[in-house]
Order: C-alpha cells, then structure tokens, then sequence
C-alpha cells in the first residue's frame, strides 16, 4: 500500500477531521489534492470500492496492483504520511512527549467532537444554521425548493443522531461544562506558547483544529462561548488553519518536564471526563452490552457502547507500553493528579 502523490483526499469544510487533515498537509508541505464532495458518490465515480462506512475525508491509496483505495482513520494515516514524506515532523522525537501529544490527539478526536456535534444539532438556532449551511457545501448552486429540502431531511437525521455522542438534556450541561472549561485551560496555555507542546505545533494540535473549525468557524452558540472565554483560541485557530510559513525547529518541541503548567489544565479536562467515559465503553464492549454509564463530572452519562472507542483505549495503552521505564516515569509525573492515570491499565 503507497501513498501516490499528489495526496488526493475526499471531503468537506463541515468536517472537522477533513479540516484537521487539510491543515497537517499545509502545513507539512504534501502537495495534496483536494476534492470538494460526498464520498460516496466520488468513490463511484473513480470506480473505486466503497466502504461499508464512508468517513470525511477518505485519502486514496494505491495497492501493489495499482489500484485505488479508501483509507479514513486519520490517526494511523498522519504516521503513515510520516514515513512517506520527510520533514516539518507532527510527531516529537521524545517519546515521552510523543505519548503525550498521542493523548491529546486521541482526546481532541474522540471527546471534543462531542463538542462539536453537540452545538450544532441540540440548539435550535444551531440547528438552522448548520442545516442551511452544509448543504451548500456540496453544491453552491441547490435550486432553493432543492436546498429547503435537503436542509430539513440533513437536520432531523442529524439531530437524530445526537445519542451518539451522548448528547441529551440529561449530559448538556456535563458538556457545556467541560467545553468552557477547556477553553479556559487554552486561554491560559496560548498565553504562554503558541502550541500544546511549545514553539511547533504536534498532531494533538492540528486535531484539536480540527473541531474548533467548526465550533468557532461555524456554529454560532459555540462560537460565541470562545469569544466570550478565550479569545487566543480564536485566534489559535485561524493560525493553524494554514502553517506552510512556519519553520519550525527541532528545539521548538518541550520536554514534558518543561511543559506548561497551564497544559496541565488540558490533562486535567482529559482526565475529569474523557477518562471515565473511555473506562465505562470499555468495560460495556468487553460485557457485550449495548450501552454504557458513568459518572462524568458529577453526573450521570449513558450512551450507546462503540467498539472504536474501546480500541482507542488499547491504543493509548499500547503506546504506554512501548514506552522505556525511564519515559514511562517521566509521563507519570507529568501527569500525576489529572486523572488521567486511570485509563493507564496493569498489563494484562
């Protein structure tokens, strides 16, 4: 499997991991192409095998036949862009500090999106907004009776899917909680540095764009909320959307023992909710149910179980073990007291 070149990527500017994508291209200097569309109908299109589930954006590969393919987990594809493209490096050479950045990836990715989805489909005036919105997203020039139409199939389907991520009126205050929260710990962290892990940005950066794309470059309750609490994460934000101009340094990357006090606000938010959410899916997916429930800052959660989210946590949990004991005590300082020592299980 190669990556031919240019990059050619499927997706949409509604997409926060299309987005995160995009940027990590920019700014790593991959000559890229990218195709504004519905993946399905673009995959079609190429004669290209669809996926099961299609996922924004779907980068094509090559097999050792030639052939097209689909490939959309962003994480495993940024490291195989890695090896296939030499330079501006989104990964730290620290292996302490890689973990580290692995975690904020994985956090920005699997709880920040709930964020983003929760803002734009549970408020009204949000829902309308982004039910117009989207739409023109894939084509511009909709007849109006077309664009009313797909507006209001869009929106209650996505609505509809709100329980996904756990949102309900039960769990919007739990989310609204830690969005606020969050930006507060970033508020305080840009004051500081430019990036997460110091003077470059890490793949924890550009995912963590990624969903703020869209909750400050989109939907209008989540935008205001950032406006309102941290205006260097707005700002953050339109800078990272295009870093081609950076040159960055390998001095730019901080130990984690020089990291940011403030960062530990970001852990800390990570361990608060993120931590026992990725603790009760697993354990539900394990258990064979359905759904899963948990205590998350002082109040009851419950959502359908995904067996993505429990590989995430074995994932995290590799990462941790391949670690030497000498970086695997260094991480454990760093984050001693966030509550994020709880998703680092005993060894089978």
């Amino acid at each position: 499997m190669s990556i031919p070149q240019p990059v050619e990527l499927i997706g949409s500017p509604g997409s926060p991991y299309t987005r995160k994508m995009l940027a990590l291209l920019r700014y790593r200097r991959i000559p890229y192409h990218m195709i504004w569309g519905d993946v399905t109908a673009e995959l079609v299109k190429r004669d290209i095998p669809v996926p099961q589930l299609p996922f924004l954006p779907t980068f094509l590969y090559q097999d050792e036949a030639g052939s097209r393919v689909p490939r959309s987990d962003s994480t495993p594809i940024i490291r195989e862009l890695e090896q296939a493209f030499t330079g501006r490096s989104v990964l730290p050479e620290d292996p302490a500090l890689a973990f580290i950045d692995y975690l904020l990836e994985d956090f920005a990715d699997e709880w920040c999106t709930k964020y983003m989805f929760h803002y734009r489909w549970y408020f009204e005036a949000d829902a309308d907004n982004a039910g117009s919105l989207l739409p023109t997203y894939h084509d511009v020039t909709l007849p109006a009776d077309t664009w009313k139409q797909f507006k209001t199939i869009f929106t209650e389907r996505q609505v509809g899917r709100l329980r996904y991520v756990g949102s309900n009126d039960e769990t919007a205050p739990i989310i609204d909680a830690s969005y606020r929260r969050l930006l507060q710990a970033l508020e305080s962290c840009f004051s500081e540095q430019p990036f997460l892990l110091g003077q470059r940005p890490g793949a924890g950066d550009f995912a963590l764009f990624g969903q703020f794309s869209q909750l400050v470059g989109c939907d209008p309750t989540s935008r205001a909320i950032a406006h309102e609490l941290s205006m260097r994460t707005v700002g953050w934000m339109g800078l990272v959307e295009d870093l081609c101009g950076l040159e960055p340094q390998d001095s730019d990357w901080q130990k984690p023992e020089q990291l940011s006090d403030a960062l530990k606000g970001v852990l800390t938010e990570i361990g608060r909710v993120y931590a026992p959410a990725l603790l009760a899916n697993a354990k539900a997916v394990q258990a064979g149910e359905k759904q899963w429930q948990a205590e998350i800052d002082g109040g009851d959660w419950s959502q359908q179980a995904f067996p993505y989210q429990a590989k995430c946590l074995g994932w995290i949990n590799a990462e941790y073990r391949a670690l030497s004991d000498g970086d695997r005590k260094r991480v454990d300082a760093l984050l001693a007291g966030t509550g994020c020592e709880a998703i680092l299980l005993p060894e089978a």
